[in-house]
């Protein structure tokens, strides 16, 4: 049986080295929505991925220093909308600090989903969940839902490799 490291004993690995590597591994981006008692709140996520099929499930992974995660978790379901091309300043405007921004639901028009969070206009697809569980996970907390509702929009997704955005050459 190998031995593994504990997650809290101290890395090796060099941040900057880490954060070069996995800059080449390319994502989508969302923005994470919800509607809480104050109104609509919203944060870019980069790190969301499928999780199970039976039920369906998928996972992100909001930082432990966001201030619109702990208010949207408070509320027990969210919407995760995948970015199109071309929602670059969607990207930047929700991933703007700032203990909750309804502002940024000012430069944005959305809709409820079927439970009332925010599926943005121009969305790639979307995927409205109920917060199943949420799991410490080093400077993040991992986050499952369970698949409430999901719908498509059209075009290329926005993606993000090496620290920019990027085009598919071959758009499906």
């Amino acid at each position: 049986m190998t031995a593994r490291q504990s997650p809290e004993e101290p890395s090796a690995v060099d941040p900057q080295r880490f954060r070069d590597v996995l800059g080449r591994f390319a994502s989508g981006v969302t923005v994470v929505t919800a509607v809480t008692d104050t109104g609509p709140l919203g944060f870019t996520c980069q790190a969301f991925t499928s999780l199970s099929l039976d039920p369906p499930m998928v996972a992100l992974a909001p930082g432990k220093q966001s201030t619109s995660w702990p208010k949207i978790a408070a509320a027990g379901s969210f919407c995760v909308n995948i970015l199109a091309e071309g929602q670059e300043d969607v990207c930047r405007t929700f991933a703007t600090p700032g203990a909750q921004r309804l502002d940024k639901f000012d430069v944005v028009t959305w809709r409820p989903a079927a439970g009332g969070a925010p599926i943005i206009d121009g969305v790639l697809a979307w995927i409205e969940c109920a917060l199943v569980a949420v799991h410490d996970a080093g400077d993040h907390e991992l986050v499952l839902g369970r698949v409430l509702d999901l719908g498509v929009g059209s075009g290329s997704p926005l993606v993000f490799y090496r620290g920019a955005f990027e085009r598919l050459d071959s758009p499906r």
